[in-house]
């Protein structure tokens, strides 16, 4: 089965106010497992960069300026997603800005119904708590210290550590053959004869000796 973590970065939280992605990052899955196959592009948004998302991203830009235009990379990021489900940490933010950057060159939208929410499935496992990608990485015990700032790439690496826990963790790999082979293994056993349980003769009569020192004991009274 073929999943993709995908991740990106923007000018902004709205693309209905003119706000766009600068960064795209996807890891490919294959069986939940990240297979070393990725899609990384920063992308010139064609507009200045807003302070609070540089803060965020630290992606100026005049960095920016120095690379295409979602228009020159859209058939191949298109193509390295396939049909395959996009895992998406808060799938609702990055779909808006996938689909505006699509309707905007006049390519159908990604369906909501191919994104898998991690957020979502955070919440539900543990009601309450944190389910920001740092709080996860935390909680799951994954080395997030590189991630001094936001990055696609970066993020999804993380995101798709954080995947494999939510959905049954590190050991998910271990088949139910190889657990009943290790609950039905042989242990040898050193075999003992049975242990004689009644009293020797020896015991018998130091029994009776000590009964007899016992002054009118109730099992030899008549009434």
């Amino acid at each position: 089965m073929r999943e993709i973590v995908l991740d990106t970065e923007t000018t902004g939280f709205e693309p209905a106010e003119g706000d766009r992605i600068v960064e795209i990052g996807c890891i490919e899955l294959i069986n939940h497992i990240p297979t070393g196959e990725t899609y990384h592009r920063y992308i010139n948004p064609e507009r200045d960069m807003p302070e609070a998302a540089f803060k965020v991203h630290g992606l100026s830009a005049e960095f920016l300026k120095g690379h295409n235009v979602i228009a020159e990379e859209i058939d191949e990021f298109l193509a390295f997603i396939g049909d395959d489900p996009l895992v998406i940490h808060n799938a609702a933010f990055d779909m808006k800005f996938l689909n505006a950057e699509l309707s905007r060159l006049g390519r159908p939208v990604l369906p909501m119904s191919r994104s898998i929410d991690t957020v979502a499935m955070a919440r539900q496992k543990f009601p309450g708590a944190q389910a920001n990608l740092d709080a996860l990485c935390r909680r799951f015990g994954i080395d997030n210290s590189a991630r001094t700032k936001h990055g696609a790439l970066l993020d999804a690496e993380l995101l798709a550590e954080v995947y494999l826990e939510l959905i049954g963790g590190r050991q998910r790999g271990l088949s139910l053959e190889e657990s009943g082979a290790q609950m039905s293994a042989t242990v040898a056993r050193e075999v003992r004869p049975p242990r004689p349980h009644s009293a020797s003769d020896a015991e018998r009569a130091a029994h009776a000796a000590f009964l007899e020192k016992i002054k009118d004991p109730l099992w030899r009274q008549t009434s």
